[in-house]
């Protein structure tokens, strides 16, 4: 059972590797069976291996630029988040921002279990409806 203040160390370790475009330390974060679902993706990306290509093809497109956690919360081993995330596109230049939730399941410090919840339209400048 994670405590609130693991459950911030551990989501903050995958956040500052995200801003940090450290994807190794990033992909270091989640277990190898993990799962990740989007508002944007049919079925779940399942397995460490092909989240890591979502990751660096999304990684080539996009720079982070902000990733705000505004709530976190902590049920047994699942941490739940309110968080607002800004990128720049590589391409144009162009900030996109956006306001989110996740579901994070967590076991032995690794995430087993990620699903995101945010409106698609708010991505539309960077294409990935």
């Amino acid at each position: 059972m994670l405590s609130h203040d693991d459950a911030v160390q551990l989501f903050d370790r995958r956040r500052l590797a995200w801003l940090g475009e450290d994807h190794d330390a990033y992909l270091a974060c989640w277990d190898e069976a993990m799962t990740f679902a989007s508002p944007v993706h049919a079925e779940p990306i399942r397995g460490r291996a092909a989240y890591a290509a979502l990751v660096r093809a999304s990684a080539g497109a996009v720079r982070p630029v902000a990733f705000d956690v505004h709530h976190l919360a902590v049920a047994g081993d699942t941490v739940l988040a309110e968080w607002s995330i800004t990128v720049e596109h590589r391409a144009s230049g162009r900030l996109v921002r956006w306001d989110g939730m996740s579901v994070a399941d967590y076991r032995t410090g690794l995430i087993t279990r990620w699903r995101e919840y945010w409106n698609p339209a708010e991505l539309a400048a960077l294409g990935a409806q």
